[in-house]
């Protein structure tokens, strides 16, 4: 294992630290600060942009920067004009930003996947959990980073071929 290599895979897995904080934090307060999701958004950028060892290349760093932030950004203007009212917070997004900036547009397909399927399953739970009504909100960042640590982990895993070859 080259030194490169090694300090890939202590980035890779010391990026699971501030997941795992954002999602307590989202868990708590239902907010994911930006203070962490504009670093990691930036650290990524960087992080591919300008070292030697990166994890994808840095036009794939920047399109899935804007790609993932669009896509959520996107998705809750149709809710909101649909249903008069926002349904995933724009933390949420920033946060898919960030996955984007660091792992590339090719991860987030398998990330949404991943995240969509088990919040629908811990969405379930934590409302019976709260006893509360399908239209209550709960927290969607959890399950975003959660989908990110096992990318982070076990890229195999959620790897979706995106040609039809």
């Amino acid at each position: 294992m080259t030194d490169l290599t090694l300090l890939a895979d202590v980035i890779r897995y010391g990026l699971i630290l501030p997941l795992a904080y954002v999602a307590y934090v989202d868990f708590r307060t239902f907010r994911i600060p930006d203070a962490i999701t504009f670093r990691l958004i930036a650290g990524g950028l960087l992080f591919n942009l300008f070292l030697d060892i990166r994890f994808c290349s840095p036009q794939e760093a920047i399109l899935g920067a804007t790609v993932g932030f669009g896509f959520f950004w996107g998705l809750n203007w149709l809710y909101r004009a649909l249903k008069g009212r926002d349904g995933l917070g724009m933390g949420d997004a920033k946060l898919l930003a960030a996955l984007g900036a660091w792992l590339g547009w090719q991860a987030l397909p398998g990330i949404v996947l991943l995240s969509a399927l088990s919040g629908l399953l811990g969405g379930l739970i934590w409302l019976y959990w709260q006893k509360q009504g399908r239209a209550q909100a709960f927290p969607f960042g959890p399950f975003l980073a959660f989908a990110g640590i096992i990318y982070l982990i076990w890229p195999q895993l959620l790897r979706i071929p995106l040609s039809l070859h």
